[in-house]
């Protein structure tokens, strides 16, 4: 445990952080497992989800909780599945 009054406030903010970043985390998985599900068993509101889930992937990477690379990935990947399975049909 630190000692200073500083180091102190950190390491409530840090864990405070944590917690939030955690929530957030967690909440993007959940909304990306939905989305998948839904384009895999060519759910009609799958379109709306995708759309959705790109959304919390573009928030996500604005607030630093993936690379801007990794959001780029995912929604390339969860649009390729999406249009695949909308020619399937």
């Amino acid at each position: 445990m630190p000692n200073i009054k500083s180091a102190i406030k950190r390491v409530r903010t840090s864990e405070k952080k944590n917690a939030e970043n955690k929530m957030l985390k967690s909440e993007l998985r959940t909304v990306i497992k939905k989305a998948k599900a839904s384009v895999a068993s060519s759910d009609e509101k799958a379109e709306v989800l995708v759309k959705a889930t790109q959304k919390a992937i573009d928030q996500a990477a604005a607030k630093n909780l993936m690379h801007k690379n990794a959001a780029a990935r995912k929604k390339s990947r969860m649009t390729k599945a999406a249009n695949a399975a909308k020619k399937a049909e």
